[in-house]
């Protein structure tokens, strides 16, 4: 294994010969782009082509990020949630078109008896935020949650608006799947047995007790003035008036702080499925990559996969989106590459977390891909430092 020293970092693991830019690209992370920690991996076609990381995983004790470090991705968690929910279509449980209510009865109240699937997984069911109190204490209480979620009454009428469900998405795809699963299992445990330990990859939506604090890296935060200016000026006046919509779905009920500990970096068995998976670089893409090459390994069916790489249905008045002030595109689960935000081609699927982590699938081009870090940025439509890897995996790809 080739080591790479520099003024602040060392990068570990291998690119093949084809995919050396991706190294050259992930080093300048740390030279140009102030990269603190990190990894990056890419399937290609099934193989494993890119493996690296790098930097420190804490910044107030300069651990270093080894081959093991795990990380909290934020709503790249969203595409493993959604994951699930492909292997319920796969197994005939779920129909992506059928009302929720067809599964979970109690749902069809304050209006809400005919959302279907599609649009409550495309963000559009105007359920982005939960009016009654939520906090760590309900969030572990499944059956609690679901009579909290099942009140709920959609800001508008569904089908309209298209709004961010930054951390209920996950809560109602979970309900969803412990309805639609013969075995009733919660979503993080559906994904533990069906995907994580399928793939013997490390990657966890609700960290147990037996992960050890020296695996997991801290997030550290933007400096101030990037969180003043890094931004869209929108976006930040948005985010910080508490009666908006984005500050109604990311902060309050239960709000993103729920999903970390003072003593264990991130609560453990939580389940916040739109926000606290845990996990490296090499599971997320390894996960996607057999989403990306025909799913064999989870029993995934074609019909399932064409439906994921179709394009997005948008709601009557369009992709603008009423939590994060501009056009985003999302279906079944994950986003969807877009003109204001690209990623791989047209088929690809896949979801960015605050912060900078990305992982998606490629079936046109047969790429599984993940990159995490420990240092938040703030980019809202790709981050520099992952824009810089996906360009060169691109870049690799149309040399070959």
């Amino acid at each position: 294994m080739s080591t790479a020293t520099m003024e602040h970092a060392v990068v570990e693991g291998h690119a093949s010969h084809d995919f050396a830019a991706v190294r050259d690209a992930f080093t300048e992370n740390f030279t140009r782009r102030r990269e603190l920690g990190g990894a990056c991996c890419v399937f290609h076609h099934g193989k494993k082509v890119v493996d690296l990381w790098g930097g420190i995983r804490n910044k107030q004790t300069s651990e270093p990020w080894d081959e093991n470090t795990m990380v909290v991705v934020h709503s790249a968690s969203k595409g493993l949630a959604a994951m699930t929910l492909a292997i319920a279509h796969s197994r005939g449980w779920l129909d992506y078109e059928a009302h929720v209510s067809t599964y979970w009865p109690e749902f069809a109240q304050q209006g809400k008896e005919r959302i279907t699937v599609r649009q409550l997984l495309a963000h559009q069911a105007g359920l982005f935020a939960i009016d009654e109190p939520v906090d760590r204490s309900v969030v572990a209480d499944l059956d609690s949650l679901a009579v909290v979620l099942a009140r709920q009454k959609p800001a508008w009428e569904p089908g309209v608006r298209q709004a961010y469900h930054a951390l209920t998405l996950g809560f109602y795809e979970g309900e969803l799947l412990r309805r639609v699963d013969p075995c009733h299992r919660s979503l993080g445990q559906f994904f533990h047995d069906e995907i994580a330990t399928s793939l013997g990859e490390d990657v966890y939506i609700g960290l147990p007790e037996t992960i050890p604090n020296s695996r997991l890296a801290t997030i550290a935060p933007p400096r101030p003035l990037e969180m003043l200016f890094g931004f869209p000026l929108r976006f930040t006046l948005e985010a910080m008036n508490r009666r908006s919509n984005i500050y109604r779905a990311l902060e309050i009920n239960p709000g993103v702080a729920v999903y970390f500990d003072a003593q264990r970096i991130y609560a453990r068995n939580l389940e916040v499925p739109s926000g606290n998976a845990v996990g490296t670089a090499r599971a997320i893409a390894h996960a996607y990559s057999v989403f990306a090459t025909g799913g064999r390994e989870l029993g995934l069916r074609t019909e399932t996969l064409d439906l994921l790489a179709a394009p997005a249905i948008p709601p009557r008045r369009g992709f603008y989106d009423e939590c994060l002030k501009g056009e985003v595109q999302f279906s079944l689960g994950f986003m969807k590459s877009s003109p204001t935000w690209p990623f791989g081609g047209p088929r690809s699927f896949g979801s960015p977390g605050s912060g900078g982590a990305l992982g998606f699938a490629d079936p046109a081009a047969g790429i599984g891909y993940a990159y995490v870090t420990s240092q938040a940025g703030t980019a809202l439509t790709g981050d520099p430092r992952d824009v810089a890897l996906r360009e060169a995996v691109y870049a690799a790809l149309a040399k070959s």
